[in-house]
C-alpha cells in the first residue's frame, strides 16, 4: 500500500470516528440531507448516504464524527427510535416501487402486497412497514388506501389532503345535528343593535365572524367596536362539536378544497349575517383622535344588528375616492372615520412598537370547488380596505390579551421569538451578495426596519423579502404570555376569528366560563391545547403551500405552456451542484434548472440575484416540480 492510500485510509478513520451519540428529531430538506435537532438545542448535519431509512420527523439516535461540514457538526443516523409518521402518499412508478410527495423525502419504497386496484402513475396511501431492528433496509410499505390518477387536479388534491392528513368533511349527519345547537344564556348581555356596525370580508366571504363601527365619543376620542360571532355561545367545552374542532384545529384552505372546522350550517347560523339580529363579543376600543392612542378597552357579551355587508374592493375605492353609488349617507361617514381613525392607529404602531412591515404579494390559484376547475390565478396585495380591518382587529386582540394576563385564570397566547442569530447571519450574507451591501445589525429592529423600508424596488425585493420571512421562527400559541416579533408585541391573543380558530374558540370559552362562574380550562389543559394547535397550524400551512404550489403547475398546463414557448422572467435564487433555483415573480412559484443547461450557458456563470429569462421544459407532478431551461 502506497503512501497516498495509507493517508486516505487514516483520514476516511479519522472521519468515522465517533465522538458522541446523541439524540432528537429528523427533519429533511429537499436536496435529501437533514439535520437531528437534539434535546440539547444542538443541530446535527445528516448527508444523503448517512439517513440509513429515516423520515422526515422521526425520533432517531445519530452518531457525530469528526468530518466537517459548514453547515454544523456531521452524523449518520444509527437507529431510528420512533416513527414520526404511520403513511405516506406516494405514486406508484411501478408494480413494486412508489415515490414519495413529500419533496424532502427523496428514497423511493418498495411496495409489498396488494395494489387495491391502483396503477401505475396513481396516487396510494401506504402503510409504513418495519424493515429491521435499526431501520436501515430499504423503505417498504403496503397499499392502505388507493387515491387516484397522479397529475390530474381533483387527483393531487386527494393527494395532498391525505398526505397531510387533513381533516373530511363533515357529514350530513352532523350537519344535521350541528343546527340543532342554541346558545347557551348569556347574564348581561349588552344591546348594541343602535351601533352602525359593518363587515368587510372578500367577494366570496361565506362566513362573517368578525364587524366593526365607529362613534365619535367627543372632540377627542373614537369609540371603535370590534364585534365577533359569539361561537362560544353555542360550542362548550368538552361536547360533541368542541371535540370535532379541537381535533381540526382550523378551517383548512386549499385550492379547490375546504375543510371547516365546525359544520358549515352552523357558521351560517352564528354568523354575522346583514340585517337580522346577532350575539357577539365585542370589544369596545376609545382612540384618541390626536394620535390614534388606544386609551381604553371594555369587553362585553353583546347583540347587535350587521347594517351593511361591504367587501374589500368596494371599501378600497372609496379610499380612493370613488365610494359607490348605493351607499348611503350614514355608510359613507363610518368607513371615512375608520379610515382616518385607524391610519393614524397603524401609524402610532409603528412608532412605539416598530412592528416588521414585508410587503409579501400573494398569489394563489383560483380553483372551483365542486368541478376542481382551474379558473385562473388571483393576486393579493395589501391595501389601505385590509389594513382598515387588520387595524382594528390587531387592536382588540391586544386588548384581551393585556385583559386575560392580568387575571387569575389561564388563557392562550400568540407568540414569535426573534430570529435566531445564525438564521439572521445566513440571511444577511444572501441579501449583501445581491444588494452589493451590507443590511447592518438586523438583531436592532429599527435596523432591520430601515433595511426593508430602503430593499430596491425591483426583482430582487421579492427574493429578498421571502428569503427573510425563511429566516423567522415560526409563530405560535402558548399558555404564557410572550413576545411577538413580528408585531412588536409581549402580550397578543388571537381572539377574533373563532368560526376558523379553535385557540381564538377556547379563549372566548374560557371569558364565557368567567362571567357564568363555571369551570374554567387548566393551565395544563391549555398548554396541551397551544401544542396541539401550532403543530396543526404547521400541518395546514404545509398543505396549503403543496397543493397550491402544484395548483400552479396545473395553470401552466391549462395555459399550454409546454408547447407556446413562452419566456418567463425570473431571478436566481440559489445554485448547487444540482441545478438553480428561480423565482417565477408572476406566478409565485420556484422553478429548477438542472446544472446541465449551466454548463452550456455561453455567458458569464448566473449568480444569485440575478435576472434571468426561461423556458419550460416538463412539469414533474409527482415531485412537484417545475423544470426549466434558460435563454442561450
Amino acid at each position: 500500500m502506497g503512501k497516498r492510500s495509507r493517508r486516505l485510509e487514516r483520514r476516511e478513520k479519522r472521519r468515522n470516528r465517533i465522538l458522541k451519540t446523541v439524540t432528537g428529531v429528523l427533519s429533511t430538506a429537499a436536496g435529501g440531507f437533514g439535520f437531528v435537532n437534539t434535546e440539547e438545542g444542538e443541530e446535527v448535519f445528516i448527508p444523503p448516504s448517512a439517513m440509513n431509512g429515516a423520515l422526515d420527523g422521526d425520533t432517531v439516535k445519530a452518531e457525530i464524527t469528526w468530518e466537517k461540514d459548514e453547515r454544523g457538526p456531521v452524523g449518520r443516523i444509527s437507529e431510528i427510535l420512533h416513527r414520526g409518521r404511520e403513511f405516506l402518499v406516494c405514486q406508484l412508478v411501478d408494480n413494486h416501487t412508489a415515490r414519495p410527495l413529500n419533496r424532502n423525502i427523496s428514497q423511493e419504497l418498495k411496495v409489498s402486497g396488494s395494489l387495491k386496484g391502483a396503477k401505475r402513475g396513481d396516487w396510494v396511501r401506504l402503510r409504513l412497514l418495519k424493515n429491521g431492528s435499526k431501520h436501515t433496509e430499504a423503505l417498504r410499505g403496503s397499499v392502505e388506501e388507493a387515491l387516484d390518477r397522479a397529475g390530474t387536479v381533483r387527483g393531487d388534491l386527494l393527494a395532498v389532503a391525505r398526505e397531510f392528513d387533513l381533516p373530511e368533511p363533515y357529514s350530513p349527519e352532523q350537519e344535521k345535528a350541528a343546527m340543532k345547537l342554541e346558545p347557551a344564556d348569556c347574564p348581561g348581555r349588552a344591546d348594541l343593535t343602535g351601533l352602525f356596525a359593518i363587515t368587510i370580508d372578500p367577494k366570496d366571504a361565506k362566513d362573517f365572524d368578525d364587524a366593526v363601527s365607529i362613534e365619535d365619543l367627543s372632540q377627542k376620542e373614537w369609540r371603535i367596536g370590534v364585534h365577533i360571532a359569539d361561537v362560544a355561545a353555542y360550542i362548550r367545552p368538552g361536547t360533541k362539536f368542541d371535540k370535532e374542532a379541537r381535533k381540526r384545529g382550523f378551517s383548512s384552505y386549499i385550492p379547490g378544497m375546504f375543510r371547516p372546522m365546525l359544520p358549515r350550517p352552523l357558521t351560517s347560523k352564528i354568523s354575522l349575517a346583514a340585517g337580522r339580529e346577532s350575539l357577539a363579543h365585542s370589544v369596545l376600543l376609545k382612540v384618541r383622535k390626536r394620535d390614534g392612542a388606544v386609551v381604553g378597552a371594555e369587553r362585553m357579551f353583546s347583540k347587535i344588528v350587521v347594517k351593511a355587508r361591504l367587501n374589500y374592493d368596494e371599501v378600497q375605492e372609496a379610499i380612493e375616492g370613488h365610494a359607490p353609488d348605493s351607499w348611503n349617507v350614514p355608510l359613507k361617514k363610518a368607513v371615512s372615520a375608520l379610515v382616518r381613525a385607524t391610519a393614524k392607529m397603524r401609524a402610532r404602531r409603528k412608532k412605539t412598537e416598530q412592528f416588521l412591515e414585508l410587503e409579501t404579494p400573494e398569489i394563489r390559484v383560483l380553483c372551483d370547488e365542486q368541478t376542481q376547475k382551474i379558473l385562473g390565478l388571483e393576486h393579493r396585495i395589501q391595501k389601505e380596505s385590509d389594513q382598515l380591518v387588520e387595524e382594528c382587529m390587531l387592536a382588540a386582540n391586544s386588548a384581551v390579551a393585556e385583559e386575560v394576563s392580568l387575571k387569575p385564570f389561564a388563557g392562550l397566547y400568540r407568540i414569535h421569538p426573534e430570529p435566531e442569530a445564525e438564521k439572521l447571519e445566513e440571511f444577511s450574507l444572501f441579501a449583501s451578495t445581491l444588494l452589493k451591501r451590507m443590511p447592518g445589525d438586523l438583531a436592532n429592529r429599527s435596523v432591520c426596519n430601515e433595511f426593508l423600508e430602503t430593499l430596491p424596488d425591483d426583482h430582487r425585493k421579492g427574493v429578498i423579502t421571502s428569503a427573510f420571512l425563511r429566516a423567522m421562527q415560526r409563530a405560535s400559541y402558548s399558555s404564557e404570555p410572550g413576545l411577538h416579533y413580528g408585531l412588536g408585541k409581549t402580550r397578543y391573543s388571537h381572539f377574533t376569528s373563532p368560526i376558523r380558530r379553535y385557540p381564538d374558540l377556547v379563549l372566548h370559552q374560557q371569558l364565557h366560563a368567567v362571567a357564568a362562574h363555571s369551570r374554567l380550562h387548566s393551565k395544563k389543559i391549555l398548554d396541551m391545547i397551544a401544542g396541539e394547535c401550532s403543530k396543526l397550524e404547521e400541518r395546514n400551512d404545509e398543505a396549503y403551500f403543496a397543493a397550491n404550489d402544484r395548483m400552479k403547475m396545473h395553470y401552466l398546463e391549462s395555459q399550454n405552456a409546454l408547447e407556446s414557448m413562452k419566456l418567463y422572467e425570473a431571478v436566481v435564487v440559489k445554485i448547487s451542484s444540482q441545478g438553480m433555483i428561480c423565482d417565477i415573480p408572476e406566478y409565485g412559484m420556484r422553478g429548477f434548472v438542472p446544472s446541465r443547461y449551466l454548463r452550456r450557458h455561453t455567458k458569464r456563470p448566473p449568480k444569485p440575484g440575478d435576472f434571468i429569462f426561461l423556458y419550460l421544459e416538463s412539469l414533474d407532478f409527482a415531485r412537484g416540480s417545475a423544470v426549466f431551461r434558460p435563454t442561450l
